[in-house]
Order: structure tokens, then sequence, then C-alpha cells
């Protein structure tokens, strides 16, 4: 890869895959300055609100959701545990990579000025964040499968599922290495003296074929395949909770275990939603860029609609953290606790009784947790 600015000695550019340099023609002065237009002027406020959104929303949310796991035993159930996976994920990208793409989209409209290595580091993150919500969501999918349809089986119990965190955590860091390796930062225009310097992933001309190789390779086992197994599961469970009549007389408890059961999926469902609205159009885009660029040709503010893009797909995490962390459970009441017992123990210097008794108690590892609740 060159650092120089030879853009004809580059293939595709933009964070997470690529679009080639020949596919727009690069401002030659002021008037072609698509920061300056109105268009991208309002795709920085689209873009600077689901930044800041993200921020918040994850950030605070998040942060709430994994204090209170810490803290509180109780709390540590399977399903918390899988849900933890997208609450650190998403955690990472409000706090370390949101605040640079504020300043990279928003702030200096385009221009990256934290040097190489903070250039990878963002654009790894991220991509590590993504596979590694993927990934959490087919695992509660799978694990309310089992649950659900076949409950008779043997569930997933803790070493199980450590186990399978770590995996998830270690494939989503190989996977995403080369959206580090080939990240680079190039001056991508200047205007009046002004450099406006592109950071995001670059492949040489001559590894065309590879690129294509791996962004097929990750739409396949990060989007295709996770969605397709979803959708299966949920499926399934629909089915057993929604068409299938249960035998025997239905005591008002198993009634109340049936409904829990079916608010849960119908959230799980609207989560997959949520992610195939989300993330789809970013797909879209990528495959009509990157194998029919032909389409692009000599459009202006194909960058601007491509950012856009990416910031819906981003704030995806948002809608997992309301979902997952603030509705339909009591997160925010054990947060409180906290908070709470803090203060008491500032001012009395020792610690509530409650506290102790609440730390102490331990969910069984047998026990089934069917609803996405903090309880």
């Amino acid at each position: 890869i060159h650092h120089g600015g030879d853009f004809t000695s580059y293939q595709n550019f933009a964070f997470p895959f690529n679009v080639s340099y020949s596919d727009y023609d690069l401002p030659s002065d002021e008037d072609d300055n698509v920061t300056k237009t109105r268009t991208y002027f309002a795709a920085r406020i689209v873009i600077g609100v689901a930044l800041a959104g993200i921020m918040l929303v994850c950030g605070i949310g998040n942060f709430i959701f994994i204090a209170a796991l810490a803290r509180y035993k109780k709390l540590r159930n399977l399903t918390n545990l899988l849900i933890a996976n997208l609450a650190v994920s998403d955690f990472i990208v409000a706090i370390v990579c949101c605040p640079f793409e504020m300043d990279y989209y928003v702030v200096r409209q385009l221009s990256w000025e934290h040097g190489h290595v903070l250039c990878a580091s963002v654009n790894y993150l991220r991509t590590v964040s993504l596979y590694v919500s993927t990934n959490a969501l087919l695992a509660i999918a799978v694990d309310r499968y089992l649950a659900i349809v076949h409950p008779l089986k043997p569930r997933m119990n803790y070493q199980t599922a450590t186990f399978l965190i770590v995996v998830v955590w270690i494939v989503s860091l190989i996977v995403a290495i080369p959206s580090a390796y080939f990240a680079t930062e190039t001056v991508l225009f200047m205007i009046k003296n002004q450099k406006k310097i592109f950071c995001g992933q670059i492949w040489p001309v001559d590894q065309q074929i590879y690129y294509k190789s791996y962004f097929l390779f990750i739409f396949g086992i990060e989007f295709v395949g996770p969605v397709f197994t979803m959708t299966l599961c949920y499926a399934r469970i629909s089915r057993e909770l929604w068409f299938k009549t249960v035998p025997g007389y239905q005591t008002e408890q198993i009634r109340k275990r049936l409904r829990c059961r079916r608010k849960t999926v119908l959230v799980l469902m609207c989560i997959l939603t949520a992610y195939v609205v989300c993330w789809a159009p970013f797909y879209g885009f990528t495959i009509v860029r990157d194998f029919f660029p032909t389409v692009f040709v000599k459009e202006k503010h194909y960058l601007t609609a491509f950012y856009i893009v990416e910031c819906i797909a981003m704030s995806n995490s948002m809608i997992n953290t309301m979902c997952f962390v603030t509705v339909k459970n009591s997160t925010m009441k054990y947060f409180k606790k906290i908070m709470l017992l803090r203060w008491r123990s500032t001012y009395h210097g020792s610690k509530s009784s409650v506290d102790m008794d609440i730390r102490t108690s331990a969910m069984p590892v047998t026990e089934e947790v069917d609803c996405i609740r903090l309880k």
C-alpha cells in the first residue's frame, strides 16, 4: 500500500469495506467540495444526532448494565451473560470510537487528524464490535430455541456459556484483522491549502480479488448466516408458543410462564427485525458499490449517502441497548441500590445488610430464565 496522493494506485476506500477512487470525481476547487453542499450539511446533522445518541444511550445504558452485573451475583444468569457481550461491545464503540467519528464526520468534515495508529484502532474496534454483537444475538436466539423447543435436553451451563463467549470474541478479533491491517490515512484532496485526510481501509489494486472474497466471506458468516439461523429459530419458537396445543390442564402458573415467554420472543423478534432493517441497507450499498461500481459513476453525493447509511447501521446498537438494558428489566433498580449504598457507606461508614444479602444470593446454575428481565 502506498501512503501518498497517487489515487490511481488504490482500489476502494471507506469503512469497513471499500470504494474505488475512480468511481467519483475528486473535487478540484471550492465549488466542487462535497462538504460545502447542502446535502452534506444535512448529512452532518443526521450523522451528528446518530453519533450523539449512540454515545449517550449506549454509553450510559450499557455502563449501568455492566456495573449492575458486576456488582450483584443474582443477575449473572445465562441470558444476561450473553447480553453482556452486546453491552461490552456497544459500550466500547460508544466511548472509544464515536468521539473520534464525531470529530471526523461532523467537526472536521471528513478530515482525520489523529494519526495512523488511532485510525487503524478505531476501524478495528468498530468492526470487532459489529461481529461480537451479531454473534451474541445469534447465541441468544439459539439459547432460547433450546430452552423452549427442546426443554428436556440439557441446557448450556456456565462453563459452556463462558467458553462460547470466549470463542465469539476470539473469532471476532481474528476476522476483523484486515480492517486494521488495511486501514490507513491519506490526503483525499486539498482545497485552498487545506488538506482533507481520509481514514479507512485501502486495498491495493492487485488484491481486488482477495478483498471481494473477504467481503463475501464476511457477508455470509456475519450477516446472511446469522440472520437465516435466527429467523429459523424464532419461526420454530413461534410455532411452539402460539400454534401448538398444550395438553392437560393449564394452571395459572403455566399460563403466566407462557405469556412471559411470548413477550420475550416478541422482543427478540423485534431486535432481529431492527438488525436487518439497519444493516441490510449497509451491506446492500456495499455490494452495489464494490461489485457494480458503474451505478455510482459521477454521483457527487455518493459518499454522503454512504456515511448516512453507515450511521443508520451503527444506530442498531441503540436499539439493542434500549431493548436489552432499559426495557423489561430491573437494571435501574439495582443501579440505584449501588448508588444508595455508596452514599450510605460514605456518610455512615458501613455497608447495608441488604447489600450483603443481595451480594451473597446467587441464582442456581440450573434455574431457567424465560424472560429478559434482571430480577
